[in-house]
């Protein structure tokens, strides 16, 4: 599972999704996965959409994550009384504004694209949309999935 080694403060602030992402170009790849809406991304969705890459890239392609948990989320244990403080750190997020790229793979055709990034947006709690390389194809963000 997904999580910092060590961070500088061991609770944070919930925080707000205003705004859209400076990370929302492809940087590595041919083609990406970029959030339509904002929201969180547990690290256990960030691992099973992996997962899911991986099983139809197999050998042919690579797979670059833009996206890490580093945003703990706390919860109080149940019937528990209101007060007595913040509740302890459970899962980990990573903070998803609108237009970030999540997920860009390289080395692959674009129906074979199409179709793992369609595996990946089953495993992600949001709406996503499929962004093309301008020099691959002639059509640049203009496919939802």
């Amino acid at each position: 599972m997904l999580m910092p080694k060590k961070t500088k403060y061991r609770k944070i602030q919930r925080g707000r999704l205003k705004g859209k992402s400076k990370a929302s170009d492809l940087a590595f790849g041919d083609f990406g996965l970029a959030a339509v809406d904002p929201g969180w991304l547990t690290a256990r969705q960030i691992e099973s959409a992996r997962v899911a890459v991986n099983r139809h890239l197999k050998k042919g392609g690579t797979l670059f994550l833009r996206v890490f948990p580093d945003k703990p989320i706390t919860k109080k244990p149940a019937e528990t009384r209101m007060g007595k403080g913040k509740g302890n750190p459970e899962f980990w997020v990573a903070v998803v504004k609108r237009g970030k790229m999540l997920m860009e793979v390289k080395d692959v055709s674009s129906a074979d694209a199409k179709a793992i990034f369609k595996a990946a947006a089953y495993k992600i709690p949001m709406k996503t949309k499929l962004v093309f390389k301008e020099n691959v194809t002639g059509t640049v963000n203009n496919t939802k999935v």
